[in-house]
């Protein structure tokens, strides 16, 4: 293996037998990557150019200060990895998916893609139910669009806890959460589904503070708001209104 490439371990029997039905029905294997995104080219637009804005804004605006051993859950294409493994203070990184195959085909041309410090990073399939990591092991625990998934939540986020160590960070970025303002029913109401009988799940804020407070993780939600010139302040003022984007940032309290 080059030191500077990213590493593979796998794992056998990695998935609880009922916790990713809903999962597994919508993010199969084989799904493209750019599901809900308008094409494939816009997709990859957003990748190199949409997505690491969240780098700045996470260190920048949320004061965070990223550092030692990072687990990424549910990641995908591994974005977010990517980027955070160029932060000088990140030393290693464990992204983790359902996927064996995600991992093992996409996410290395990802990596390769953006530019990633590969040698940070190893790749084992996992089940964010159930992690098969240490107590008290990471620094960080950082997801994009992905609780949501969950079967449950609150279950998902005590298990994260228990993989941080004292004083460590959940961060959840790219979350649906409901605004304020929208009349229509929720996706995630009685009878509604996101195709292929899978619910659609889409939270309020208050339930998402309701879910990190039952885990056992004290949680600040920061809106998010990435763009410039006169959009920013029209962003500023709808954000949580007519539409809702937060970064979800939970502490582990405990003594470092």
């Amino acid at each position: 293996m080059n030191p500077t490439e990213s590493k593979y371990v796998e794992k056998k029997n990695y998935l609880l037998r009922l916790a990713h039905s809903r999962e597994l029905a919508s993010r199969a294997a084989g799904n493209h990557l750019h599901a809900g995104f308008a094409s494939e080219a816009e997709w990859l637009r957003c990748l190199k150019e949409d997505f690491p804005k969240f780098i700045p804004f996470l260190t920048k605006k949320c004061g965070l200060e990223f550092r030692g051993r990072v687990l990424e859950i549910g990641a995908g294409a591994a974005w977010l990895s990517a980027e955070l493994s160029k932060l000088p203070k990140v030393v290693e990184i464990v992204v983790t998916d359902f996927s064996p195959e995600l991992l093992q085909q996409q996410v290395p041309k990802i990596l390769k893609l953006l530019k990633a410090h590969e040698g940070k990073i190893t790749r084992t399939p996992a089940d964010f139910h159930k992690l098969d990591f240490p107590d008290d092991h990471f620094d960080f625990v950082v997801c994009s669009a992905v609780l949501h998934h969950a079967a449950s939540v609150p279950a998902v986020l005590r298990e994260l806890r228990r993989v941080l160590k004292p004083g460590g960070r959940v961060v959840a970025i790219r979350e649906p959460v409901w605004p304020l303002m929208k009349r229509k029913p929720r996706p995630n109401a009685p009878g509604r589904r996101a195709g292929a009988g899978v619910p659609l799940q889409v939270y309020r804020l208050e339930e998402y503070r309701d879910f990190f407070k039952r885990a056992g993780l004290e949680l600040e939600a920061r809106r998010v708001n990435l763009s410039s010139g006169m959009k920013f302040f029209f962003d500023e003022v709808v954000n949580g209104l007519t539409h809702a984007r937060y970064a979800l940032v939970a502490t582990k309290r405990g003594r470092t």
